[in-house]
């Protein structure tokens, strides 16, 4: 590839995730994050609209009228207040698949319809090891943890009085660091930080003057989390993921690395998509890696499921301990862009 990338471009690119990780965006509660999209749609004239699901549609005009459609999604794990225990703290249910023993002494933040926000914190039933004798045992589910708020509440009635009420949203913090040896650590990189590879590319098509081969539909969905993300897609030909790579047992990739997925739980992805990925990565000298990711599935895997007649790939930087508290590196995310950019432009 002729046009040259700064190491600029790379390092931005964990500094805008850490950004929009600060944001809570929980599946469902997704407003203020696709409303801070917008306006930088709008800051820098990129063509777009929010569609009635919630996703954010952006629209790059390539050099033909073949479409080529990217997904990334912003929406996030989380959960959601179930029930106001007599003792004043909150029963909860999950939003999407977290490993909820991880959720075990994390704060949070519960999100009042009203507008107010109040604070706690993810507690086992047995959290103290000088009084339970089971708090080292006890399994970490829904029905053996709770919500300890940060408000002098005694009674069920006390925290109604804080306008907390079932339903309301409950974000963790995501506790995003950048460390001097390259590595994002956080929850949620799955996926804000393909949101953020995605942007920065907006970013550098726009500066150095680069039309797309194919027109792109960039749709950034909000319900990929719980399976629906991005089941209706505007009218395009093909459609490829940006999402985290699988890193673990048997798989080849790893945080240094941009995955290309074959197969995931919902089935292979197309053939032609995965082996022009494949050629470009060689071509490009990028460290990648073909896997096969065991119990995944991804905004392609929803957009097949809902109807659209389209072919689809998937690829990501490799995320470590994902859907707990996830990490991957400079390098990673490095290989991604270029592989993206590639693939845009081919």
């Amino acid at each position: 590839m002729e046009t040259k990338i700064t190491d600029n471009v790379f390092t931005e690119i964990l500094d805008f995730a850490k950004e929009i990780l600060e944001i809570p965006s929980p599946s469902g509660y997704t407003k203020n994050i696709i409303n801070h999209l917008v306006n930088i749609c709008k800051e820098n004239g990129y063509t777009h609209e929010v569609l009635n699901n919630g996703n954010l549609l952006i629209e790059v005009k390539g050099s033909d009228d073949y479409v080529l459609g990217l997904t990334c999604h912003v929406d996030t794990l989380g959960a959601m207040v179930s029930a106001i225990n007599n003792d004043g703290t909150l029963k909860f249910s999950i939003v999407g698949g977290p490993i909820l023993p991880t959720y075990d002494g994390e704060y949070c933040t519960v999100y009042t319809r009203s507008g107010n926000s109040v604070t706690g914190t993810f507690l086992s039933n047995a959290p103290a090891v000088h009084v339970h004798k089971d708090a080292r045992t006890l399994p970490r589910n829904e029905e053996t943890m709770h919500i300890r708020l940060d408000e002098l509440v005694h009674s069920k009635q006390d925290v109604l009085n804080l306008g907390i009420c079932n339903g309301d949203f409950i974000a963790l913090d995501p506790k995003t660091q950048i460390t001097p040896s390259g590595f994002i650590k956080s929850r949620f990189l799955d996926d804000k930080l393909s949101v953020a590879i995605v942007f920065r590319l907006l970013k550098f098509l726009k500066a150095e003057n680069i039309t797309p081969k194919h027109t792109l539909k960039i749709v950034i969905s909000t319900l990929e989390e719980v399976g629906s993300g991005a089941s209706y897609m505007p009218k395009i030909d093909e459609m490829l993921a940006i999402d985290m790579g699988c890193v673990g047992n048997h798989l080849e990739g790893n945080e240094e690395k941009v995955s290309i997925c074959a197969k995931d739980s919902s089935g292979p992805y197309n053939y032609d998509m995965n082996t022009k990925l494949i050629e470009l990565a060689r071509k490009e000298n990028l460290d990648y890696a073909v896997d096969v990711f065991p119990y995944y599935s991804s905004d392609v895997s929803a957009a097949l499921k809902g109807g659209n007649n389209i072919k689809g790939a998937l690829i990501g930087s490799g995320v470590a301990a994902s859907h707990g508290m996830e990490r991957t590196h400079l390098k990673g995310v490095t290989n991604t862009f270029k592989l993206l950019l590639a693939y845009i432009l081919n």
